[in-house]
């Protein structure tokens, strides 16, 4: 981390983000004391996680769905939990019928698929009514029911005023998920901004297109300052345009249009334009453009 510094508010899903090796996970685990900082630290309502009594009363944490035994029963396992944070054993059964996993109670937790073990895991991060929630990429392995129900759950702790912190690298559920983003690369701080914010901020807006010149129609857009790019299924793109004006310069140069639509960055597209130059991991691509 370097001079990493964000607060994350009540009341909001915030979305933790960056490429692989970003330092996500890092930056959780030095939330829950963990991993220990060379320098600065972290604060949960004023206090570090070290100095909370009953800790799982105040922060619900999933990092790890793996890190538990797996000959002991699910049940007990949450048992093991409730009974060193003073949480009444009864608040067991209802999280695992909470979270779909009441009729695997009694199951040793070596048989879980990822899925049930992701469950498990809110399970506990949800056993002791905590104000703050830190889960990282909690929609792993899960179906899309279970994406679903994790999309909901989150909205619903945030409704209700508590903290939500959650990493993932699933952006189209972020995009319908979150409220706010917080986006690192390379242990640094790129943005701290609401979604609608970032859309605005750092989406491109476009127009995509089917003809059957091309050529023609990419010599005539290069001359007025646009670059026609090939995109998928046979479609081609005009950055930074509208429609009007695409539309306009093909009509004089006699081009036929199949297509003609605007289009908006998708978040996943507008992290991965910002992230480019932050990523520790890239695969080659290329793409083809007409001038």
């Amino acid at each position: 981390m370097k001079r990493l510094s964000f607060q994350v508010e009540p009341g909001r899903v915030t979305a933790f983000l960056g490429p692989n090796g970003a330092g996500k996970t890092t930056t959780m685990r030095m939330m829950l004391g963990l991993d220990r900082p060379t320098d600065g630290e972290v604060l949960i309502s004023g206090r570090s996680y070290a100095r909370i009594q009953e800790p799982l009363r105040h922060v619900g944490a999933l990092l790890d769905p793996a890190a538990v035994h797996p000959g002991r029963r699910a049940r007990d396992q949450l048992l093991v939990l409730a009974r060193s944070n003073r949480i009444p054993d009864v608040r067991v059964d209802d999280m695992l019928d909470r979270v779909g996993l009441a009729g695997a109670a009694r199951r040793r937790i070596g048989g879980f698929s990822l899925g049930m073990r992701q469950r498990l895991g809110l399970a506990a991060a949800l056993l002791g009514d905590p104000q703050v929630l830190i889960l990282d990429e909690p929609l792993n392995g899960l179906d899309p029911e279970g994406i679903q129900w994790i999309r909901n759950l989150l909205r619903e702790l945030a409704d209700d005023g508590r903290v939500v912190l959650s990493s993932s690298h699933l952006m189209n559920e972020m995009a319908v998920t979150a409220d706010h983003l917080v986006i690192i690369g390379r242990g640094r701080l790129l943005a701290d901004v609401s979604m609608t914010e970032f859309s605005a901020r750092y989406g491109h807006g476009r127009v995509r297109l089917r003809t059957t010149r091309p050529e023609r129609l990419g010599r005539a857009l290069a001359a007025e300052g646009f670059t026609l790019t090939a995109t998928k299924g046979g479609l081609w793109e005009v950055l930074e345009a509208q429609p009007d004006q695409i539309g306009a310069i093909a009509a004089r140069e006699g081009v036929p249009l199949q297509e003609l639509q605007p289009h908006s960055d998708s978040l996943e597209e507008a992290f991965l334009r910002m992230t480019a130059g932050s990523a520790e991991f890239t695969a080659a691509a290329g793409r083809e453009a007409l001038t």
